[in-house]
């Protein structure tokens, strides 16, 4: 294995090992480019100078590539200062952070600033992002820090207080104040979590939502409400989940006009509560909405001062109606339908709830991957390669209620690290995901990944609504109890990206990674004595093998060379010192570094089966095996092995356009067999578990 590829994969199972301790969580979160605010701001007090960070500078590559580039209008004489020079005394939050202390610069980044104004609802979520005792006062040191969740954890970033400035104003978010400065340090945290400001550019509030709760979110479209709408609601605000909603803007004129009702176009609500009152005699619903601002409340039926109250039993009334002028108010759940035109719902996980929260949504994160070659599959428009994509599976064993035969579950899946990727001309990639009910032979089963045959004569028993370009895709879905394997993809197979594939269900619900179990079941080898090899082979060997009667590394290379060339079907580059290594290390029994005749019979019946198994499996004929034709012929081959390390396999030995040929073939099954066959070995206790010195490490790895 060459020592860059090796040091990668240690450098990710390190990584996946720190995780596994909790790393990433809230309170241990992943120092972003490795910089700790803890130790960077002690320097800084110890030299007594303000903090410069140079992996964020303050420079036009951190406003951006484009609309905010170095040729644009907008960043000419664009200074950066540091709110110390901007006024005589700054603030970091002035008596908690308050909606208005988001106004909009030269940025289209409003989705960020409402997800940023629904924050200041909530302190205990605010406090996860913004970490409390910073400030410009005592131990000022020029640098301040935030958190984010990205894709399943936590991240710290850490910057200087150095804004951009320009015509003496801030160019991106600010206070009304003007001496706060919280928003606009949060906002460059962001933009450097994002490469830069120009990344932040249009976007969705419930991609702020879930960077600031780590939640997951789905959306509504009013005019296509489902019928349980009401009770999805009241269900999620039981469990403390954040709710949005807001009205849509046909133009930019627009933008926050207030309807004759009082209702403010294209600006952000929160929805703080459900009820149902009996009015009139009948089961009236009725929904809290608040606004931001402070004032400017509905007007209509159900409004603080509407007669609608008169009407319903004095205790109700007393505990609901709210006659201030705080932005809050009640409507009716039809007026709510008829005037609202989008509801965003960000469920929280349980770790961003507070501990009196009685009711929590049940939570499982999955990271994963599509590769080129391995697990990118495309949809199911694909069936030669849709089966090779990652599978999730889902066990739902609790119905919503007593009576009921269904469960309700959210299934969201996220694309990771796009916005980074806007910069070299990049954007989403077309995403969704396709559900199967588990077949029953393979139930309770989890080293299982379904194969090709089994989607060709299957239906899908759900799917998320569209595929579509965004960075999460997400849907509700009401399914019988049973088992679900869940298969996330993007649109055409081939597409590279990483992602995070999440399950919230209402009630307890096991899942996991559905993926072969690393095993191989490799046909007993027959040793047979010298006097029982055919005649013909073993004079064929005399003339290879000369005086010594074994053969070399050189001499097993121009023995398989030579037969090869006469397969003019296979495609091969001819095997190379380093393949035929791993063959005489693989059959080599008495450590001579050469094959006697009956070793040597051994190999050459080993090589005639990995001939027939990759005739089969190269379906088209073309002397090389595609991803999918190899991931079945090392099936049939015995190995079966999980995506991560099939991914791995396919790195290692595929040439340009992907395809493996027959020498990478043989060795790649070679190398295989050695490596298992050596675990074995070691393994004396046959429990999965070896422990090595460093020098056994060495040894082996050098001679394997």
């Amino acid at each position: 294995m060459e020592p860059i590829f090796a040091t990668g994969i240690a450098a990710k199972l390190r990584s996946q090992w720190d995780r596994d301790a909790g790393l990433g969580q809230n309170h241990n979160a992943v120092k972003f480019l490795g910089q700790d605010y803890g130790s960077l701001r002690a320097q800084c007090l110890q030299t007594r100078t303000l903090f410069e960070d140079s992996l964020f500078p303050a420079s036009g590559t951190s406003l951006g590539f484009n609309e905010l580039g170095p040729r644009s209008s907008k960043t000419q004489g664009v200074r950066w200062i540091r709110p110390t020079e901007i006024c005589l005394h700054p603030k970091f939050i002035v008596d908690g952070a308050t909606r208005t202390d988001i106004c909009q610069g030269a940025l289209g980044d409003c989705w960020l600033l409402a997800a940023i104004a629904s924050l200041t609802l909530n302190e205990n979520l605010l406090h996860r992002v913004v970490p409390h005792g910073q400030s410009f006062d005592s131990g000022y040191a020029g640098i301040f820090h935030f958190q984010f969740w990205q894709f399943g954890e936590w991240v710290e970033v850490v910057i200087d207080d150095r804004l951009p400035v320009k015509d003496g104003k801030l160019l991106f978010v600010h206070s009304a104040e003007g001496g706060e400065f919280w928003s606009a340090l949060l906002e460059k945290a962001y933009a450097k979590l994002n490469g830069c400001y120009e990344a932040l550019s249009g976007g969705s509030t419930s991609e702020g939502f879930e960077d600031f709760t780590g939640g997951v979110t789905e959306i509504y479209e009013l005019n296509k409400a489902p019928s349980d709408l009401f009770s999805i609601i009241g269900r999620a605000i039981e469990r403390g989940s954040l709710l949005g909603c807001s009205i849509h803007i046909t133009s930019n004129f627009d933008m926050e006009a207030v309807t004759f009702k009082k209702l403010v176009k294209g600006h952000a609500y929160s929805v703080t509560g459900v009820e149902e009152v009996v009015y009139r005699g009948n089961m009236t619903k009725l929904v809290r909405i608040r606004n931001p601002w402070g004032e400017v409340e509905w007007t209509g039926a159900w409004s603080d001062d509407s007669r609608e109250w008169d009407n319903v039993d004095r205790s109700v009334r007393g505990r609901l109606q709210n006659r201030s002028e705080d932005g809050e108010f009640w409507m009716s759940f039809s007026d709510f339908l008829r005037e609202f035109s989008r509801l965003e719902i960000c469920n929280l996980t349980a770790d961003a709830l507070q501990a009196s929260q009685v009711k929590k949504w049940s939570t499982a994160l999955y990271q994963g991957e599509w590769r080129r070659g391995s697990t990118a599959g495309g949809c199911r428009n694909y069936p030669a390669t849709f089966w090779i994509n990652p599978q999730f599976k889902v066990a739902l064993q609790h119905t919503d209620s007593p009576g009921q035969s269904e469960c309700s579950f959210l299934v969201a899946l996220m694309q990771k690290n796009r916005r980074k990727k806007r910069r070299e001309g990049q954007d989403m990639e077309t995403i969704g995901f396709a559900i199967y009910e588990v077949p029953r032979e393979y139930l309770g089963k989890s080293g299982v990944h379904l194969k090709r045959d089994f989607f060709l004569s299957h239906a899908s028993s759900a799917r998320s609504e569209l595929f579509i370009n965004l960075r999460e895709v997400s849907t509700r879905f009401r399914l019988p109890l049973g088992e679900y394997v869940i298969i996330p993809s993007t649109f055409e197979p081939h597409k590279e990206a990483d992602f995070v594939l999440r399950v919230f269900s209402e009630k307890p619900a096991n899942s996991e990674e559905m993926d072969d179990k690393v095993t191989a079941d490799l046909p007993d080898e027959q040793h047979l004595d010298e006097i029982q090899i055919d005649p013909g082979f073993k004079n064929l060997f005399r003339q290879l093998a000369g005086p010594d009667m074994e053969i070399s590394i050189t001499e097993l290379q121009t023995l398989l060379n030579r037969i090869i060339s006469k397969h003019k079907d296979l495609k091969t580059d001819g095997f190379g010192k380093e393949a035929c290594r791993s063959m005489i290390n693989l059959m080599d029994t008495d450590g001579s570094g050469k094959l006697g005749l009956a070793e040597f019979h051994v190999l050459w019946e080993k090589i005639k089966r990995y001939l027939a198994i990759f005739r089969e499996y190269d379906v088209d004929k073309s002397g090389t095996m595609s991803s999918y034709e190899m991931r079945q012929a090392l099936d049939a081959a015995g190995f079966k092995l999980t995506n991560h390390i099939f991914q791995l396999i396919i790195l290692r030995y595929k040439e340009e356009n992907l395809s493996v040929d027959f020498d990478n073939f043989v060795t790649c099954l070679v190398r295989l067999e050695t490596m298992f066959k050596t675990f074995k070995t070691i393994d004396t206790d046959d429990d999965g578990v070896v422990s090595l010195t460093f020098f056994q490490w060495i040894y082996l790895t050098m001679f394997a």
